[in-house]
């Protein structure tokens, strides 16, 4: 467990909207729309939620209905580094820490979400 809010502030995004954005349920294929849209890490829980870790006090601008963000004083659960590959229960790194200080843009995660509500409503995003 690692406390958000530092180093980070953690966007909960919903595994329903992920996988309508990315337009698949395949745990490479989400990975790799997370990685080209989004350009940082990318926590996988399994059968619940993504969470894009996006710069410290982003908490305090949020603004999309569709993910609740995590800041100062919540706790998330880190992976180890290499744990990279998709399990169905253990949560593992959609995409990985590629260099550190580098975050999600939080525009980037809401656009995301977006583009996945409207899909899952089926309006063309």
């Amino acid at each position: 467990m690692s406390r958000t809010g530092k180093p980070y502030d953690a966007v909960r995004m919903p595994l329903a909207l992920v996988r309508a954005a990315a337009g698949s349920s395949a745990p490479g294929v989400v990975a790799g729309v997370l990685a080209e849209v989004l350009y940082g890490p990318v926590i996988c829980h399994p059968g619940a939620w993504y969470y894009a870790l996006v710069p410290p006090g982003t908490c305090e601008t949020w603004r999309s209905a569709e993910a609740l963000v995590r800041g100062p004083g919540a706790w998330l659960g880190i992976p180890r580094p290499d744990r990279t590959e998709p399990t169905s229960v253990i949560p593992y790194w959609a995409v990985p820490v590629k260099q550190a200080g580098k975050l999600c843009a939080p525009d980037a995660v809401s656009e995301l979400l977006r583009v996945g509500r409207a899909r899952l409503e089926g309006v063309a995003p």
